[in-house]
């Protein structure tokens, strides 16, 4: 059976909790809708009828799709609801898709079209919930037309991020505590990044349009700090001597160190001016006692 397609004129909507009017009643079940409309009318499962229940009552429902794509109510919450996000697991990867548990009987699928990165059996996935053409709930991971751009956030606030799509030359989109959209620009990527990521990050900027710019450091007082210490502990496992110095290749210290070649020279600066290090021609060394001593 093919599923009947949901217009604005329909009273039962499919992907929503609704308050329905109990119509008749059958063996195997009730039929809810609305007074005067009773072609209109979706089945609630003998099984989930609450003891009691008669003619007239007024019932709050969830109306899905069953296995036949006919609409069906339940009294059961699922995780998900239309037009909204929330993390579902996968429970199988198919031939069209993935089919992700949202809390009901049947599986709602997340076609291949709507997926941002691959999708693992098992893994949880930030998604939204929509109606395909056909009047079918599905969910995407497609969120940037879905997330929200009135955070309460502000400059240099620390924030949780959840990768849902990775663009190669503009960076990660990322949404903000699963609500806000947010993005880590490419020069503050400095390791490797996967959909489904959970960030602790701080904001950078505010953007005119209300997204937020994120980095994945520290203030720069403190990544300074930091970057500094990992340098210092990087030319300890070289066993006191690095071998190329702030005059190397942008790719070379980001591979050897996972900082951009700026981050770095702050770092050798900051270690210069304590007088832990000592740049030759060729490469960075830890000075000895002896050399502090003098």
């Amino acid at each position: 059976m093919t599923c009947r397609r949901i217009t604005g004129e329909d009273m039962i909507e499919i992907g929503t909790w609704q308050t329905l009017t109990v119509l008749r009643k059958k063996e195997f079940g009730i039929y809810l809708g609305e007074e005067g409309a009773p072609a209109d009318a979706v089945l609630l499962p003998v099984k989930q009828v609450p003891a009691g229940t008669g003619i007239g009552d007024r019932m709050e429902v969830f109306v899905y799709l069953d296995s036949s794509d006919r609409p069906i109510a339940t009294v059961h919450r699922p995780l998900i609801t239309r037009g909204t996000m929330a993390r579902l697991r996968a429970s199988s990867v198919g031939k069209i898709g993935a089919f992700m548990d949202w809390g009901l009987e049947k599986d709602i699928l997340m076609p291949f079209r709507e997926m941002a990165g691959k999708v693992r059996e098992g893994r949880e996935y930030l998604v939204y919930m929509y109606l395909d053409k056909s009047g079918r709930p599905c969910v995407t991971m497609r969120l940037y037309d879905h997330l929200a751009v009135d955070s309460p956030y502000q400059k240099g606030d620390r924030v949780k991020g959840y990768v849902y799509q990775l663009h190669d030359s503009m960076g990660a989109f990322v949404a903000v505590e699963d609500r806000y959209q947010g993005m880590i620009p490419k020069k503050e990527i400095h390791s490797r990044l996967a959909v489904g990521d959970e960030l602790e990050l701080r904001v950078t900027e505010v953007r005119g349009d209300g997204k937020l710019n994120l980095s994945m450091g520290m203030p720069a007082y403190q990544q300074m700090e930091e970057d500094s210490e990992k340098v210092y502990q990087t030319i300890l496992s070289y066993d006191g001597v690095l071998p190329f110095t702030d005059k190397a290749s942008p790719e070379l210290i980001e591979k050897e160190l996972g900082l951009s070649k700026n981050a770095f020279k702050r770092a050798v600066g900051r270690l210069l001016k304590e007088n832990r290090i000592k740049i030759t021609e060729q490469a960075i060394r830890l000075k000895t006692p002896e050399e502090n001593a003098d």
